[in-house]
């Protein structure tokens, strides 16, 4: 799919499609989507190997948006996303996962993902502090993509989520994985894989520059966060 088909099937389906229960939803206290800074670096930390995530730039959440407190010197950003980072645009039935204050989703991106993708994650947990529901987010952020405010993703990059203290909405303490910012793919193109399935699966935003792809790794992969000193 074009961005400009991806465009107007958001403008012609969007509003009337995906809003109804977000729509009725409310957000809890931002203090319930926050961490103490030291657990947050740890738990950032845990999403990649420390050959990586030990050099990374360490970004945390706080209630105006994502800022940085470790400066790395590889080129990889590590964060913990946050409900806010749920689909932009589908499955629908995930986009309210903005809703959920306890979500953890430690994540560590290549030096390419830090440029074209992380600025897309920092936008959407902004607006879902200042209280958007999906929709709005979804609204803004087609806004930014297309008028250039967010970069444009042109080409594939990848994010490790190893840790073992993930918690994924409803999934837990699901499998590591990769996450593989891939522009335009849809499912049929890695051969219909289901979601259950170990193969790579489109998870996010299916056919938009905005697709997700996740391959899991094998369960010994996974990552204890481990907690460290803010001093």
């Amino acid at each position: 799919m074009r961005y400009h088909n991806f465009a107007m099937f958001f403008l012609l389906t969007g509003f009337g499609a995906f809003g109804t229960l977000a729509q009725e939803m409310k957000y809890p206290p931002v203090s319930e989507y926050l961490m103490p800074q030291g657990a947050e670096i740890a738990l950032a930390r845990s999403a990649a190997p420390d050959n990586i995530s030990g050099k990374a730039t360490i970004e945390v959440l706080t209630a105006s948006g994502f800022h940085a407190v470790h400066e790395g010197d590889n080129g990889f950003v590590c964060m913990v996303m946050r409900g806010f980072g749920a689909p932009t645009f589908t499955p629908t039935d995930l986009r309210n996962l903005v809703y959920d204050s306890k979500l953890r989703a430690p994540i560590c991106f290549d030096p390419q993902a830090a440029q074209t993708v992380v600025p897309y994650y920092e936008l959407r947990h902004k607006l879902g502090l200042q209280g958007r529901t999906p929709d709005e987010i979804a609204k803004a952020v087609l806004d930014a993509y297309s008028t250039g405010a967010l970069p444009k993703r042109d080409r594939v990059s990848f994010a490790y989520m190893w840790s073992a203290d993930q918690i994924l909405g409803p999934a837990g303490h699901w499998h590591p994985h990769m996450m593989v910012f891939s522009p335009h793919y849809e499912n049929s193109m890695l051969g219909g894989n289901q979601g259950g399935a170990p193969g790579p699966v489109v998870t996010d935003d299916a056919g938009t520059p905005l697709a997700v792809v996740v391959i899991r790794v094998d369960d010994s992969l996974a990552i204890k966060a481990r907690q460290i000193s803010t001093n």
